[in-house]
C-alpha cells in the first residue's frame, strides 16, 4: 500500500504549509501528492506550483470537477502539466453534485450521471491518445457541437501538442454502487471519499469486476495525537459539512453514502441540523465511531494497530490528509 498526501482545496487563501508538506512527503518517499477544488481555488494551478518545487513525487488531482471544464479543456490541462512535470500527473475527476454544478458552474446536472461520466472520460482518452480527430456522438459532450444554436461549422480536431503519455492514469471519484462499478470499467482507479476497513463489504459487489492493477485510493484524515476525541474533531467538522452542506436535502450523495455504511439515522440527523442552520450541533451529532473508523487518529501505537486493517484490504494507495510533518513521518515509518 503506497502513501499519498492529500492537500485538498484552499480555504480563505493559500495554506502556507502545503508546499513544505509536499516537499516533506517527497523526502519521506511518499508516492503522490493530491490537490482538489470545490468553489474557490482550482486543482491544476496549485498542483503546478507543487510540481515546480518537487522532482519525483507523483501529482494527482483529487479531484478536478468535470463541470468546471469541457473534457477537451481538462485533457489540455492534463497533457500540459504532464509535460511540465516530466510525466508525473494522475488525473482524478469527479462529477460533483447538483448544488455545485448548477449553483456554481451554471450548468444542468446530468439526468444520467453515468452516461455523462462515460462520455467525458472517453473524450479525455481520445485527446491523450491522439490517434485521430476527436469526436463524440453523445448526449452531454457532442463533438463537433451540432446543437440548434450552433453555426454548423465545427470540425473534428486533433491536439496540436503531442501528449507525453497516451496512457496517463485517469481515476474517478464515485460514491454510488453503479458509478463505482462503471469506474472499474472505464478508469484506471477509484478515489473513495470515505473508506472503512471495517465495512469493506459495502463495496464488494461494485468492485467485483475490477481488473488487475486497478487503483483504489481513499482519502483518510490522519493525526498523531494523545487525545483521540480531540483529534477526531476536524474529521467530524468535515463530515458535518459534507453530509449537511454539500448537497440538497433531497439529494446528497455524501449523506446517502454514510447511510449505506450503516449510519442512516445519524446521517439524516446531521443533515437536518445543518440545513436548519445549527451547524455546531450538526458536527457534534456526527458519531465518533463513524469518524474514527474512516480515519487514523491517536497515538502512534493505536494508528499502527488500525493501519494493519487498511493494509489487509484491497487498497493500493492511502491518501493521507495530515496536518503536520510529524504525522507524515510516523506513517512513513509504519508503512516502511
Amino acid at each position: 500500500m503506497r502513501l499519498g498526501l492529500a492537500l485538498g482545496y484552499w480555504g480563505r487563501g493559500p495554506d502556507p504549509r502545503h508546499l513544505d508538506l509536499a516537499r516533506e512527503a517527497e523526502r519521506l518517499g511518499y508516492h503522490s501528492v493530491w490537490t482538489a477544488e470545490a468553489w474557490g481555488s482550482d486543482a491544476f494551478t496549485a498542483l503546478t506550483w507543487i510540481a515546480a518545487h518537487t522532482t519525483r513525487i507523483k501529482l494527482g488531482t483529487g479531484i478536478a470537477q468535470m463541470a468546471a471544464r469541457t473534457p477537451t479543456a481538462t485533457a489540455m490541462h492534463a497533457l500540459t502539466l504532464d509535460h511540465l512535470s516530466g510525466g508525473r500527473l494522475m488525473l482524478g475527476l469527479g462529477l460533483s453534485g447538483p448544488q455545485v454544478v448548477e449553483g456554481w458552474y451554471g450548468r444542468p446536472f446530468p439526468r444520467s450521471p453515468l452516461t455523462a461520466t462515460r462520455e467525458y472520460v472517453a473524450v479525455v482518452r481520445q485527446v491523450l491518445r491522439r490517434e485521430r480527430p476527436v469526436t463524440c456522438d453523445g448526449d452531454y459532450h457532442p463533438l463537433p457541437y451540432d446543437g440548434p444554436d450552433g453555426t454548423g461549422l465545427g470540425k473534428p480536431l486533433k491536439s496540436i501538442t503531442h501528449p507525453r503519455r497516451p496512457d496517463l492514469p485517469v481515476l474517478l471519484g464515485a460514491e454510488g454502487p453503479r458509478n463505482i462499478a462503471q469506474t472499474t470499467r472505464i478508469a484506471d482507479g477509484w478515489l473513495p471519499l470515505y473508506w472503512s476497513p471495517y465495512r469493506t463489504d459495502v463495496y464488494r459487489e461494485p468492485l467485483a469486476d475490477a481488473p488487475e492493477g486497478f487503483l483504489i485510493a481513499p482519502m483518510v484524515r490522519a493525526a498523531v495525537c494523545d487525545d483521540v476525541a480531540e483529534g477526531l474533531l476536524p474529521v467530524k467538522a468535515m463530515l458535518g459539512f459534507y453530509i449537511g452542506g454539500m448537497g440538497h436535502a433531497a439529494r446528497n450523495f455524501h449523506a446517502d453514502l454514510m447511510a449505506r455504511m450503516g449510519y442512516e439515522d445519524e446521517a439524516r440527523r446531521v443533515q437536518r441540523l445543518f440545513l436548519d442552520g445549527r451547524r455546531d450541533e450538526a458536527v457534534r451529532a456526527v458519531p465518533d465511531a463513524f469518524a474514527d473508523e474512516i480515519s487514523l487518529v491517536g497515538p502512534a501505537a493505536r494508528i499502527a494497530e488500525r493501519l494493519a486493517l487498511w493494509r489487509a484490504g484491497p487498497i493500493t494507495d492511502l491518501l493521507v490528509t495530515a496536518p503536520d510533518p510529524r504525522t507524515l513521518r510516523t506513517l512513513a515509518s509504519l508503512c516502511a
